[in-house]
């Protein structure tokens, strides 16, 4: 409580007697009864106005208090949801490859001047390693030697297709990949927790999840990045632009990160609901295959975005330091 005025607390916490005394003296005194005390002008909390910064962090600070509490609930079930987004191109890309069969060998033998058994092997391979990868990852089984395939796949796919030096494929698929890093950190806590008998102290307690933390949340902001010079501009894009960047630099730095992400996460999802509508053209339109191709690239990256809502920004971070501090 601040400061109240100078007499407020010797009449506070006057001694029982002085107070006698001085109520006999006021009913000796003629029209005493009549006469109140008048309050000391200052007497009274002091108003403070708050800066438009601690504003933010109260609201910010109530945002995330209702997706915690709103979301309870679903929180057992987030991981998951989070993991099986993350990998949904990976199963969309095995049924392109599959569908496509005889455009995709076509493409790798005639135009990338692969043999013809070799792109049959590497074909095959993608699709075995893609579907069996992604659902270990949803299951949480094997999740490191399904993280390390993911990726390798992601990086033969861009040397095979031509792409590794294209700056779209470049900076989608680095976000995927740490969408990939984000699964595979919440991993390494839990193997090493498990060898710990119960009830005792972990041992070792060397936490790399920090790491992955940091490493997850710059490489899966790369994706907005590349949205941003991907199309024409526009007044809607211009500010989804700008409160996307804002967003970026905030998980980036890990300060207010579960609520970044989440701004992030909806702004995503809407765009990628009203853009990417592969599905209102007929299959042998070629802009429904791209489009297709697009939706569960971001559908990815919004996996990615609830891995981060879930497990926050780590060690490495702002969010992390204010709490010690």
């Amino acid at each position: 409580m601040s400061y109240r005025g100078p007499n407020q607390f010797q009449n506070q916490f006057a001694a029982p007697h002085l107070q006698g005394q001085r109520s006999q003296q006021q009913s000796q005194v003629p029209g005493a009864a009549n006469i109140h005390p008048q309050p000391h002008p200052h007497i009274g909390p002091i108003a403070s106005s708050k800066s438009p910064f601690e504003q933010f962090e109260e609201f910010s600070k109530k945002i995330e208090d209702l997706i915690d509490e709103y979301f309870k609930p679903l929180k057992p079930y987030v991981p998951a949801i989070g993991r099986a987004f993350l990998v949904a191109t990976f199963y969309e890309d095995t049924i392109r490859i599959f569908s496509q069969w005889n455009e995709q060998v076509y493409y790798l033998h005639n135009y990338r001047h692969y043999w013809r058994w070799f792109t049959i092997v590497f074909l095959v391979n993608n699709m075995l390693v893609m579907s069996i990868a992604s659902t270990l990852v949803i299951i949480r089984k094997k999740i490191n030697i399904a993280t390390i395939g993911l990726i390798i796949v992601v990086v033969a796919q861009g040397i095979a297709y031509g792409l590794l030096f294209d700056g779209q494929f470049i900076l989608r698929n680095l976000s995927v990949v740490g969408g990939l890093v984000l699964a595979f950190s919440d991993s390494i806590v839990r193997d090493k927790r498990s060898l710990n008998m119960p009830g005792l102290p972990m041992l070792n307690n060397q936490d790399n999840k920090k790491y992955f933390l940091l490493a997850g949340r710059l490489l899966l902001v790369l994706l907005f990045l590349g949205f941003v010079f991907s199309s024409d501009w526009s007044i809607g894009r211009v500010l989804i632009i700008l409160v996307g960047l804002i967003s970026c630099t905030s998980i980036v730095v890990g300060y207010k990160t579960k609520f970044s992400a989440a701004i992030m996460l909806i702004l995503l999802f809407i765009y990628n609901i009203f853009t990417n509508q592969f599905w209102a053209y007929e299959s042998r339109d070629a802009r429904r295959d791209f489009l297709r191709y697009e939706f569960f690239q971001v559908l990815s990256i919004v996996g990615g975005l609830l891995l981060v809502v879930n497990a926050g920004a780590g060690e490495f971070s702002i969010d992390e330091k204010k709490k010690i501090y």
